[in-house]
């Protein structure tokens, strides 16, 4: 990716003050589809709104397409725990005709969408007073062969006549999966072969096939016998984009293990780990938070895997397994911090992470409604790519003309310096940006901040 200039484009919400949105209102996951046509969000109070790419402008623009309750909440009778409505991932399936499809899930169900146009027509004309004033022409009484004959005339012969009223957007319920997973669910991924898709969480990830709801197959399973012995948790897991035997899954240990379909049905038995070793004299306390991954994604050409954990971004070439490529440090200013993140639970925050289109370049998140975008962080020959960094804020401030991208080669008025240097007072943990989306065919992102949806383009 070359060096563009990125800037706000539009944003969808009230841009209110955070104190004043309701938990409900929160958006929770955000996706674009394989064509960039359509953006979908879910919030936590279940619901999906969808966008569409308004075609008359010439940047990247987008409308409001419809809106759905996705999940509503329920209560979990066996188990006294109530089930929370809140979307915690979608994922959209390729087209093959009109309508749009779409998986979305909860902690424990997923649901099929289906979202089509559809027209509703009214009778404007018909021909039931000109038939009754045939049957009566005055006080003549007319025989029944008389009455056939007029009835018959091709001329008196007419269909009821429809007219477009209104055309609508329905989202329709095709498939719930549900019934499947114990622990909440993390992560839903479709296969390439459009037949089937992975859904993951805590221990177990489950094999679906999409036209079948009541039967799923255990491929992960990570439960020990006693499970006092618990020492790690699955936090991610994705489908390889090409091969459609291959996915992986990250955990809370820090590694990213690789698995093939074709070697077993129960793939516990990994086909490659990816793992950094962390020198032991660097342990402390929350090394092991710190460290778990809460994001792992898969290049949109299968050869590069990049993962998020609270302290750094690394790339790792999936032929090389050894070390990663790249290891990009996103929170370095609290690392002196990290107690109090700790005490005020920000450091568990699970941060997603994205590739671009052209599978070079990398986006995530961080606080204060700051994202970062790192141009060319494959190709670059830099061990590190930091300093290309491109900082922005998807907040109110977006709506400013001023510049918000800027490099470290400028310090004297960089983001990316300010944002390095910010006292730890001066963060608003809050206003952290977890959810993102980069469109798949050029430089436009969308931002989930808070209850807004803000979107950056190039173009």
């Amino acid at each position: 990716m070359e060096e563009h200039n990125w800037k706000f484009s539009q944003c969808f919400g009230d841009k209110g003050d955070v104190e004043t949105i309701t938990e409900a209102d929160i958006i929770s996951t955000v996706e674009f589809d394989h064509t960039g046509d359509f953006l979908a969000t879910g919030d936590r109070g279940g619901r999906i709104v969808l966008f569409e790419r308004n075609e008359s402008k010439n940047n990247c623009e987008y409308r409001f397409y419809t809106e759905f309750q996705s999940h509503d909440a329920e209560f979990d009778y066996l188990k006294s725990l109530e089930i929370e409505e809140k979307i915690n991932k979608i994922k959209w399936l390729k087209r093959s005709n009109t309508s749009n499809m779409l998986l979305s899930t909860n902690d424990k169900t997923i649901k099929l969408w289906k979202i089509f146009e559809k027209q509703i027509k009214m009778v404007s004309e018909n021909n039931l007073s000109e038939n009754s004033n045939l049957m009566n022409t005055g006080n003549e009484t007319l025989s029944a062969a008389n009455i056939s004959s007029k009835l018959l005339s091709i001329n008196n012969l007419k269909l009821p006549r429809l007219t477009l009223h209104d055309t609508i957007t329905s989202a329709q319920p095709k498939k719930i999966y549900a019934n499947a997973h114990a622990y909440h669910i993390n992560s839903i991924s479709v296969n390439s072969d459009g037949e089937t898709f992975i859904s993951a969480d805590d221990l177990r990830i489950n094999l679906w096939n999409l036209g079948i709801a009541d039967q799923s197959f255990n491929i992960v399973d990570i439960k020990p016998v006693n499970m006092e012995e618990l020492t790690e948790v699955i936090t991610s897991a994705e489908f390889h984009p090409e091969n459609c035997n291959l996915f992986m899954y990250s955990s809370s240990k820090g590694t990213i293990k690789l698995a093939d379909m074709r070697v077993s049905s129960l793939c516990d038995n990994y086909s490659k780990v990816f793992e950094e070793c962390i020198d032991p004299t660097n342990h402390n306390f929350f090394t092991e938070i710190t460290s778990s991954i809460s994001d792992v994604k898969f290049s949109p050409n299968g050869k590069y895997i990049v993962s998020r954990d609270y302290m750094t971004v690394k790339i790792w070439d999936v032929a090389m397994e050894s070390e990663p490529l790249k290891t990009i440090n996103i929170h370095e200013q609290l690392r002196d911090r990290l107690c109090d993140t700790y005490e005020n639970d920000a450091i568990f925050d699970k941060f997603e992470v994205q590739f671009s289109g052209d599978n070079d370049s990398i986006m995530t998140g961080s606080y204060n409604n700051n994202f970062m975008i790192y141009p060319n962080a494959v190709s670059s020959s830099s061990k590190t790519v930091s300093e290309n960094e491109i900082v922005l804020q998807a907040d109110k401030s977006a709506f400013k003309a001023k510049k918000l991208n800027s490099r470290r080669k400028e310090p004297s008025n960089g983001l990316s310096m300010m944002r390095k240097e910010m006292q730890f007072d001066d963060i608003d943990f809050k206003k952290s940006i977890l959810n993102l989306s980069w469109h798949p065919r050029e430089n436009s992102v969308a931002i989930a901040a808070t209850n807004n949806l803000y979107i950056f383009s190039t173009l």
